[in-house]
């Protein structure tokens, strides 16, 4: 073999090393600052944002959660209000996963809401979106139907 073709094979060997090293920090560090450890759901009511989040990593845990509609933050909160069916699915270990935002100063019209499970460590704050947005109309009467 010429010391040309082995210095080939060394650069595509150390090429191939520094990318999967890379790539390893990357997943490493995706997982650490973004855990896919939340499961959630939301639904407008007729009145309210409402649904669950559960931290699967603690079940027993109460999630933080924030509220953003049409892209503006709204209200923090806690799923900590009693959803049976959670429990019943599997999904917890009580009853105590449940979250309701009550919707009272929406203008009429159409309006999309976001519901985000928060993760806070010692440096940072991360978001995770439970379920998927919620897509609402706020009528004359302040009524509220969901659109599906």
């Amino acid at each position: 073999m010429t010391p040309q073709l082995k210095l080939v094979h060394a650069l595509l060997g150390k090429s191939i090393a520094e990318t999967l090293l890379v790539g390893s920090l990357a997943i490493y560090f995706f997982f650490s600052s973004f855990p896919p450890y939340f499961k959630g759901w939301g639904e407008a009511t007729h009145d309210s944002i409402a649904g669950w989040a559960v931290d699967t990593s603690a079940p027993e845990a109460r999630v933080n959660v924030q509220l953003f509609i049409d892209g503006r933050f709204i209200a923090n909160g806690t799923a900590n209000q009693s959803r049976p069916d959670v429990r019943a699915a599997g999904w917890a270990t009580d009853d105590w996963h449940g979250f309701n935002f009550l919707i009272t100063f929406i203008g009429k019209g159409n309006h999309e809401a976001r519901v985000y499970a928060l993760k806070e460590s010692k440096t940072r704050q991360t978001l995770q979106l439970l379920g998927d947005p919620i897509r609402f109309i706020v009528h004359e009467d302040g009524r509220i139907t969901e659109v599906k």
